[in-house]
């Protein structure tokens, strides 16, 4: 089965010019595709909303809420248009994608071409990228020329197209290019897509979790809150309740999900309970770069909105420094648990290439729902057997016979293919309003060829015209008319 084509980085094609299709075929419930979708979009509104507000004390914005997407940041981007963190997510979607499994070697691959070409970027370059990150992809692309060696090659397309095994063939070549003294939150601030791709397996999704972090920070405070905070994004999905979340003995009730070691033990402090001060701001509560306290700001907001977006969002502006971060690391977990529907409209109209980051969630839903726990992979990426503990004999429900949206009525009546698809609100985004700094390619060339699924193998595209057109419409001959998704449509 064919999908996104994600096009190479030597062709400069922005998000919003990758032309897609949605699976053919989608399965599964709604209510874990929505929240698929949530936790996506999520981290991605959380991004727009921060740009311009961050790095600001907390006194800057009283009680003021959040009114909107505005533009500016380092960039001056334009309304709606997404930074570093995003394009890191997209790069790691990209990968789960196209590979279908865990790929470490590959995820690095992306991340470099995002950091040389602007690969899945707004504006076709590279920005807002922190230190720790710019000094692992660096390491990165000088170790590739281990690589290059070993196997003779001479360009950089070559080594990036090894396999992981090749890889691993090389005892020389490690992939973990980051420091192990960092504890920063970079790595927080773009895990969604490995929880979405393994919500149906959790031990995996919590270990590549703490794996994935590992290329970029060695830290087992670091490995630790993302394996948590990948364990609470799959609870949200798999449909437990807010209690349960929040719970002081979440982590013990999911022992079996984090292996044989045990937490490090600020991060345990965080999943006892330590962020559940009521007043914040003034209890002490920051949106610090320090990962505890990005990890406990998060979670705060996300114990004390009301279940809302909006007041969420807000209040994680209103913690200052770095409100940024924790406004992304929130809308991960919250979009995980209310559901893509909960966003406010508003914020999704203006949101820059929203169809092809849709898409994206379709396709982690999709093609995580299809591995089997016995994926043929590496040992060395195996989730460890866990030790039971006395804790994780507490009488309660057992994890993993719980069933997806359980706490949500379903319908009994056959659901259709389109029926599991989600309408965008659409708003094309000017030309005049693309930045200068775009780097748009329009030979005919450049664009990659349209994915198509088992069902359409042999249809005849030629027949199609692609024709520019409202997102959510079909053309009849004379006008357009509303539809659900069509497999042929593009977001220009």
């Amino acid at each position: 089965m064919s999908t996104i084509q994600f096009p190479s980085p030597q062709n400069h094609i922005l998000p919003h010019q990758i032309m897609f299709t949605y699976p053919q075929n989608s399965s599964g419930k709604p209510s874990s595709l929505k929240r698929v979708m949530g936790a996506l979009f999520g981290l991605a509104v959380g991004d727009v909303l921060g740009v311009g507000v961050g790095f600001r004390s907390g006194d800057c914005f009283g009680h003021c809420p959040v009114t909107g997407i505005k533009k500016g940041g380092t960039q001056s981007l334009n309304p709606g248009q997404w930074t570093d963190n995003t394009s890191m997510c997209l790069c790691l979607a990209s990968s789960f994608i196209t590979k279908k499994s865990f790929d470490p070697y590959n995820q690095m691959v992306r991340y470099k071409w995002w950091f040389k070409k602007g690969f899945l970027s707004s504006t076709g370059q590279c920005f807002n990228i922190n230190n720790a990150t710019r000094q692992a992809l660096d390491e990165f692309c000088r170790r590739q020329d281990t690589l290059k060696k070993a196997y003779h090659m001479n360009t950089d397309d070559e080594v990036d197209d090894l396999s992981l095994e090749k890889v691993r063939a090389i005892k020389k070549f490690n992939l973990k290019c980051g420091s192990t003294s960092t504890t920063g939150s970079g790595v927080l601030m773009y895990l969604a897509p490995i929880p979405l791709f393994y919500f149906r397996s959790p031990e995996y999704a919590v270990n590549y979790a703490g794996r994935s972090a590992s290329l970029f920070q060695d830290n087992i405070k670091v490995l630790d809150a993302c394996r948590y905070y990948a364990a609470l994004i799959v609870a949200a999905i798999r449909g437990e309740k807010k209690e349960r979340l929040l719970d002081n003995h979440f982590y013990e009730d999911h022992r079996s999900w984090f292996g044989a070691k045990e937490i490090h033990p600020e991060i345990l402090r965080i999943t006892q309970g330590s962020y559940k001060r009521p007043r914040g701001y003034e209890d002490g509560i920051r949106g610090k770069g320090y990962i505890v306290d990005t990890l406990e700001a998060a979670l705060w907001v996300f114990c004390y909105d009301n279940n809302s977006f909006e007041k969420g969002f807000s209040d994680a502006v209103r913690l200052g420094e770095n409100n940024d971060t924790t406004a992304i690391i929130y809308g991960q977990l919250a979009g995980a648990y209310y559901g893509y529907q909960q966003i406010p409209e508003c914020w999704l109209r203006q949101l820059y290439a929203s169809s092809l980051i849709a898409c994206v969630g379709h396709w982690l839903h999709l093609l995580g729902q299809e591995q089997s726990p016995t994926e043929q992979e590496s040992p060395k990426l195996r989730p460890k057997k866990s030790i039971p503990t006395k804790n994780h004999q507490r009488n309660h429900q057992k994890v993993n016979d719980i069933t997806l949206a359980s706490n949500e009525t379903q319908s009994t009546s056959k659901l259709s293919n389109n029926s599991l698809l989600i309408d965008i609100p659409y708003t094309r985004t000017p030309h005049a309003e693309i930045p200068n700094n775009h780097h748009v390619t329009t030979t005919d060339n450049s664009q990659f060829r349209y994915p198509y699924s088992d069902s359409i193998l042999n249809t005849d595209f030629n027949r199609y015209q692609y024709m520019e057109r409202p997102l959510g419409h079909n053309y009849n001959g004379s006008s357009y008319y509303p539809t659900i998704y069509s497999p042929y449509r593009h977001y220009l």
